[in-house]
């Protein structure tokens, strides 16, 4: 994994170090209500049903997001591979960095990387049908909308009646080739 530099973000390997910060995120009702709408939890005990990525630090494939001028932790973000040709975008950034254009610049610099270094063929990203903001990094990043699934969750959360929507991007389509 390599590290990556935008213009205002420097995204590195995740280490032990970023737990707290990883932690704190979780920690936020706002940044979690499309994960687990919000609910306080324990972040010392694992949640045996939980579809959603809580990094610690010692994962592969999670970038740490920083503030390239001051070094403030900006979030997160993640290409998980699926398989050898295929890998999933995931990112998480702290409420007070939402809106400056952050997601969309770090989730470029990785699904540019995943093309052009890691060998993908296809990124996917998921979101609630819901969370028009994550939807929206999605399509600034050229991805396209390709289905939408309805999944009958044992807790479900608020918007999860409408789905969960699945976007895509291939490597021809990102390299123009």
């Amino acid at each position: 994994m390599a590290v990556l530099q935008t213009p205002h973000l420097t995204l590195r390997p995740c280490r032990p170090s970023d737990r707290a910060d990883f932690i704190s995120l979780e920690l936020d009702p706002q940044v979690m209500r499309f994960l687990n709408g919000g609910r306080a939890f324990d972040p010392e005990i694992p949640d045996p049903n939980s579809t959603f990525l809580m990094p610690r630090g010692t994962e592969p494939y999670v970038w740490t997001a920083r503030r390239t001028r001051d070094d403030t932790f900006a979030g997160w973000f993640c290409l998980w591979p699926e398989s050898e040709t295929l890998a999933e975008l995931g990112y998480r950034l702290p409420h007070a960095e939402w809106g400056q254009g952050l997601a969309s610049e770090g989730a470029f610099a990785l699904v540019d990387w995943g093309f052009r270094s890691g060998g993908y063929d296809r990124i996917v990203a998921t979101t609630m049908a819901v969370n028009l903001a994550s939807r929206r990094v999605m399509e600034k990043l050229g991805m396209r909308h390709t289905r939408t699934q309805h999944v009958d969750w044992p807790d479900p959360i608020a918007g999860s009646e409408h789905g969960e929507v699945w976007y895509e991007v291939t490597r021809p389509e990102w390299t123009g080739g």
